[in-house]
């Protein structure tokens, strides 16, 4: 209960009592008898001593009477005696009423303190509700004529007394709410229970301010316990029901406003709680940066040379369709320079123009669109309050009253304020928020490649879908990496985990799977170092004694395509396996092992499983948020991308186009990464493989064999350089390795040379001395290939070295799209 309903149920509890000019009681209460035990037919027609202590002076003495009528009443603590002996401590009211021929009586109010919630109201409230607030009273007989009245229900209501006698109300003042209390007043007198009823009324003293009254009814009994009269005693409670009202808005306004992290979102959710509780028609508009989580300026710029542009992010009316404004929601707003509004902005501080002021002359003059809009829509009363946070100015609140005939009040504009201040604290939590998600969106898309390259081996594309504002940015990537030997290396992860944090861990594991794809290590063996790495990483963040463990974890799933055997070669840690389309449009996915997350720390090793894939597959690399979301089930979604996979005939673009219309249209709870890899072959024409035996004359076999193969291929420039990358590699192999040995060149975006033994030593390049006759061979090879390298291969190892095919061969072998 509101300390407004605590008021009015305890003036409606109160016990009445009427008092003639000698103290004797001539009108008694059911609530009276309540509170004293007396009834009517005990106390009517006797002296209001019987109620009092004997030390008390009684009430009809001549100097207390004459202290009273000097006073207009008397009010104070008065003990009072129960019927069954015992004594209450009540608060007393005396009032003074008048009668028509200027005989005096008393009104006599007795509220029990002890009875209070001293919760919910303190005792200076109390104070000033029992004994100080003023109260009209007037006294109506059975056909509800006015008998007696007070000199304060004047100046309430305007009536003066000599013309409210022997009147009813409705007789003095026509209209409804008079009606409805002559309705409530003849229930009281029928019932003889006391009750309140709250009205409205424009007093003379303020006609063009709405105050609302509290009156309630008490039915006055005579000895025989008949009605006698109803008594009305009448409150101005219109500052308790604005502030009842005001708190209910700002109520509304601490569960309403904020609700997401949005900006537009919640600057329409200011507008919806001004509609219409305080006005009929409201507008927020917003520093156009600000949407976009730019720092505002501390005074936006509203120069004539830089009339300030806002952005519309709440939009609310009374009436469908929003006749009144001219602009959409996210449309841009142009202020003239000589508007209140640009005064707001530039000053900071709220404008109330309480009759909005439309003659010729005004700054309406120049912003005629809005002249003829405000005309049109009636509007007749505006606040202007700005939005303000941390010392910057974010936007403007825009009330207006259109229906409603009152023009807002002062206080009116402080609750505008109030709740203007609260929603700034949500707007600018989301504009930082929308500032930190911008960051790591930016940081995230840096960190992701900007141009795919598949070399030979595929043809790749690529989708990527943040988060909503809500979950943030997540730490999904993607990448295709290309190996030594035509080979290429496919890549998605997914860091667990949103914001800048899981963006810049993403960015340090992609490095690592960079640096680990360079050494040509196995899937499962690559993992198993990421997992270490990402281990090594945890440790460093919570390298701090007073530092909390920080959980990192990650999914990936590796894959190596060689374009030469069609064979795929995988592995996942945590991660869904990707979707395979054969050239027919059937999709599979294979059945491989999930693995830990890295990170995890299990010790599980990870396995990999090796496909041949038919000519023209399709691979859908994916994270979760593709095919998982709160509401549906990972199956669901993988049988949904499935669906959306079975034409390989078209284009890659398209393919990913298709993917993406699958995802559920509302706001993602995780990020969506998808990555398509069509695959090619190489044909034959393009390998030449030679075993050769571990003996010395395998060198001049080896430079004779490639040769001709260069011959054949028109790469004539680049056999000097083949042949003595040839000789070193094969020589090595002879000297360090073990047989068999064989010699591959293949002819794709580059000259790859590949020498193949069984020898478990990997060589390593270092200066040779003067004195030294060996040593230089590494060296050279180094500097005359565009880059050169070592892998391990099954049954061995095998040292390949790639050169730059001539222009004309380069261009002849560029991959043709599919």
């Amino acid at each position: 209960m509101t300390s407004t309903d605590q008021k009015l149920h305890e003036i409606a509890d109160a016990a009445i009592a009427m008092l003639d000019g000698q103290g004797r009681v001539v009108g008694w209460t059911q609530a009276a008898q309540r509170l004293v035990g007396y009834s009517a037919g005990e106390v009517v027609g006797r002296s209001a001593a019987l109620v009092l202590p004997p030390s008390e002076e009684p009430l009809g003495v001549s100097a207390f009477a004459e202290q009273c009528r000097a006073r207009g009443g008397w009010s104070g603590t008065v003990a009072v005696r129960h019927r069954d002996g015992r004594t209450l401590n009540l608060s007393l009211r005396l009032s003074l009423l008048r009668g028509q021929d200027a005989t005096l009586r008393w009104l006599v109010s007795l509220t029990d303190m002890s009875t209070l919630s001293s919760g919910t109201i303190n005792g200076s409230v109390r104070e000033a509700l029992l004994t100080r607030a003023p109260i009209g009273i007037v006294v109506r007989d059975l056909q509800l004529r006015c008998t007696w009245t007070n000199d304060t229900m004047e100046r309430l209501d305007g009536i003066p007394r000599d013309r409210r006698f022997g009147r009813r109300l409705t007789d003095l003042v026509p209209g409804f709410e008079n009606e409805a209390l002559e309705v409530v007043a003849r229930q009281v007198l029928e019932s003889g229970d006391s009750t309140v009823h709250e009205y409205r009324a424009w007093p003379p003293e303020d006609p063009r301010r709405e105050h609302a009254y509290a009156v309630s009814f008490f039915c006055l009994q005579d000895a025989d316990g008949k009605a006698l009269g109803v008594c009305l005693s009448c409150v101005d409670v219109t500052g308790s029901r604005r502030v009842r009202e005001r708190l209910a808005i700002l109520s509304q306004a601490g569960t309403r406003i904020g609700s997401t992290l949005d900006v537009m979102q919640t600057g329409q959710e200011l507008a919806d709680i001004a509609v219409p509780l305080m006005a009929d028609y409201a507008v927020v508009d917003l520093a156009g940066s600000v949407p976009f989580g730019e720092e505002p300026s501390a005074r936006i710029d509203t120069t004539h040379d830089h009339p300030p542009v806002l952005r519309r992010a709440g939009l609310a009316s009374i009436h469908p369709g929003i006749p009144e404004s001219p602009w959409a929601r996210g449309e841009t707003v142009f202020v003239s320079p000589n508007s209140p509004f640009t005064g707001v902005l530039r000053t900071g501080r709220s404008h109330l123009e309480q009759v909005l002021d439309t003659s010729p002359g005004t700054w309406l003059d120049h912003d005629p669109a809005r002249a003829r809009t405000i005309h049109e829509n009636g509007m007749h009363s505006l606040m202007i309050v700005p939005i303000r946070a941390r010392r910057s100015v974010l936007g403007v609140a825009v009330f207006i009253r259109t229906e409603d005939p009152k023009p807002f009040q002062e206080d009116d504009l402080l609750l505008a304020e109030e709740l203007v201040t609260r929603a700034a604290l949500s707007l600018d939590n989301a504009r930082q928020y929308a500032c930190e998600h911008n960051a790591a969106l930016a940081l995230q898309r840096s960190l992701l490649p900007h141009r795919l390259r598949g070399g030979t081996a595929v043809e790749v594309a690529s989708r990527y879908l943040p988060a909503d504002m809500d979950a943030g940015v997540g730490g999904d990537w993607f990448d295709v990496i290309e190996l030594s030997g035509a080979r290429v290396a496919l890549v998605v992860g997914d860091v667990v985990g949103h914001g800048i944090n899981a963006a810049v861990t993403m960015g340090r594991l992609r490095t690592a799977v960079r640096t680990l794809a360079d050494l040509d290590l196995p899937p499962e063996e690559l993992l198993a170092r990421l997992d270490d790495t990402v281990r090594r990483l945890t440790e460093e963040d919570t390298d701090g004694p007073d530092e909390f463990p920080v959980i990192l974890a990650a999914t990936c799933l590796y894959a190596v395509y060689d374009p030469a055997t069609r064979r795929c070669t995988m592995a996942a840690a945590g991660h869904p396996p990707p979707a395979i389309t054969d050239p027919q449009g059937q999709v599979t996915f294979p059945d491989l092992p999930t693995g830990t997350p890295l990170g995890v720390g299990l010790g599980v090793p990870f396995e990999a499983v090796e496909l041949e894939l038919s000519e023209g597959s399709v691979l859908a690399f994916y994270t979760d948020g593709l095919v998982e979301s709160r509401d549906e089930d990972i199956d669901v979604g993988m049988h949904r991308l499935g669906a959306a996979l079975t034409q390989p005939d078209q284009s890659l673009e398209d393919m990913c186009s298709s993917v993406m219309e699958t995802v559920p249209t509302q706001a993602a709870p995780d990020d969506v990464t998808l990555l398509l890899v069509r695959i090619r072959t190489l044909n034959a024409a393009q390998i030449a493989s030679w075993d050769l035996p571990t003996e010395p004359t395998a060198v001049h076999t080896a430079r004779h064999l490639t040769t001709r193969q260069l011959s054949a291929w028109g790469l004539e420039p680049l056999m000097p350089t083949t042949e003595l990358v040839v000789s070193e590699l094969v020589t090595n192999a002879i000297r360090h390795g073990a047989g068999p040995i064989r010699l591959r060149l293949i002819q794709h975006q580059v000259l790859t040379c590949e020498v193949f033994d069984s020898g478990g030593s990997y060589p390593r390049p270092r200066h040779a001395c003067t004195v030294d006759e060996n040593g230089r061979g590494l060296m050279m090879v180094a500097q005359l290939s565009r880059r050169w390298g070592c892998r391990s291969s099954t049954g061995g190892k095998l040292v390949w070295v790639d050169q730059d095919l001539p222009p004309a061969a380069s261009h002849a072998h560029d991959p043709v799209p599919h």
